[in-house]
């Protein structure tokens, strides 16, 4: 459905008619250049931004998003119960030699370009029972604001996202200023390892859709996207440190670990050898708890 003329676009679920309207986006803003009206994109259930002219945008029905949203429930509701499935049974493994303990999984400092998906994934780390802090943060502001959210909230995990893209006519995939948001997460990654340098220190997740990976990684992350510049879903940053933040500090994780509970594969994310940092005390007592 094509929206009319002088209309509202802001907020509007759209597609973008060049591309088959192959992904569901929510028009953010709308500016003007060279006397045309462009509309600026953040996709409704994938870390891309993008722009179009408001002439290629359709509206979507009612069914159509529904069709949409339905394919990325389905695999949402997948990627909770594997990675519920997984915490339980080391949990299990675990209180098997002692029935007394309590856990202390990592507590994750979130910052967020994209307020929707904010609380969509601070929401999700709730619900895995990931202690959370999410702060909303633009993209080229998390550089300035990084090295003193850490100070301030003492994270041993940490994710820079929001929204990226590659665009092609800025230059070849190998330079990072071809990409609208991966300058901000490396300078981010590099603020957050000038304060804590150790990968086991403090673990990072950086990068959105299409972000540098190489560029994330030799800045410090642990885990970053995307390796071959494709789309990552709003929630992989939540179940990538998820995993982090339910493994124990003496064991470590590799990339099949974190992959069987994400939406993404390889082309997606990617990152080093990473210890988990949960921690196990005793003893736990029910009469602990009680007045």
């Amino acid at each position: 459905m094509t929206g009319g003329q002088g209309m509202e676009w802001n907020d509007q679920l759209v597609g973008r008619k060049s591309y088959g309207c192959d992904v569901l986006f929510r028009v953010v803003d709308v500016l003007e250049r060279d006397g045309e009206e462009i509309a600026i994109l953040y996709g409704a259930d994938i870390r891309l931004v993008a722009d179009a002219p408001i002439s290629d945008l359709a509206l979507m029905t009612d069914k159509e998003i529904e069709k949409f949203e339905e394919e990325y429930r389905s695999l949402e509701e997948e990627s909770f119960h594997s990675f519920t499935a997984d915490t339980k049974q080391n949990e299990d493994r675990k209180n098997s030699s002692s029935s007394l303990s309590f856990h202390l999984p990592g507590r994750v400092l979130h910052m967020d370009g994209d307020p929707r998906y904010l609380k969509k994934c601070v929401d999700a780390y709730t619900s895995l029972s990931v202690p959370v802090i999410g702060i909303h943060c633009q993209e080229k502001e998390m550089p300035e604001r990084v090295s003193s959210l850490i100070d301030q909230y003492q994270p041993q995990i940490l994710v820079l996202t929001g929204h990226d893209a590659y665009l092609s006519s800025r230059g070849k995939k190998s330079d990072i200023n071809a990409y609208r948001n991966s300058v901000s997460f490396v300078k981010a990654v590099q603020e957050a390892r000038r304060k804590m340098p150790s990968l086991d220190q403090l673990v990072i997740f950086a990068g959105a859709c299409q972000s540098h990976f190489e560029s994330l990684i030799h800045a410090g992350a642990n885990f970053a996207s995307s390796p071959l510049r494709v789309n990552i879903h709003a929630l992989d940053p939540v179940y990538t440190v998820g995993k982090i933040s339910y493994t124990s500090f003496k064991d470590s994780i590799f990339m099949e670990d974190i992959l069987r509970h994400t939406l993404a594969n390889e082309d997606g994310i990617g990152g080093v050898e990473t210890k988990g940092v949960l921690r196990i005390g005793t003893p736990y007592r029910a009469e602990m708890y009680q007045d």
